[in-house]
Formats: structure tokens, C-alpha cells, sequence
């Protein structure tokens, strides 16, 4: 089964954040926004196949975003 969960990555002074809404604790951070992607999708995995291990409930995702476009003033 696939799953899609949202994930937000954020810009620091030394590199890139990424976390997951809908699983809390499943963060990462990298020197760079590539490697911060690959390292919050092995996150991902390594979070969810702890939760089965422990046999918990993975969650729905349900955390939705978009990027909203305005002109500032």
C-alpha cells in the first residue's frame, strides 16, 4: 500500500528542516534541501516500521498543503 504524507521542509542558517504534520517525531535536517529529502524518506520508513513493530496504528495522512499565491503590497 502507498501512502502520501505531507512534509514540510524549512530553511535554516545552516542547512534544511523537514518534519512530518502527521506523524509527530518524524523530523530530519541536512546541510542541504536535496539531502534533507532523502533523509525524511528514509525517516518516514524507519518511523512507520517502528510503529508496526511496536503495533501501533499508523496514521491516515490527512495534512493537506498548497502553496497560495499573493502580490504583496
Amino acid at each position: 500500500m502507498i501512502s502520501k504524507y505531507a512534509v514540510v521542509f524549512e530553511k535554516s542558517r545552516t542547512g534544511y528542516g523537514a518534519y512530518v504534520p502527521d506523524l509527530p517525531g518524524c523530523v530530519a535536517a541536512a546541510a542541504t534541501l536535496e539531502k534533507a529529502e532523502k533523509l525524511i524518506r528514509e525517516t518516514i520508513q524507519l518511523h512507520l516500521d517502528g510503529m508496526r513493530e511496536d503495533g501501533d496504528e499508523i496514521p491516515t495522512p490527512t495534512t493537506v498543503a498548497e502553496m497560495i499565491e499573493i502580490t504583496a503590497a
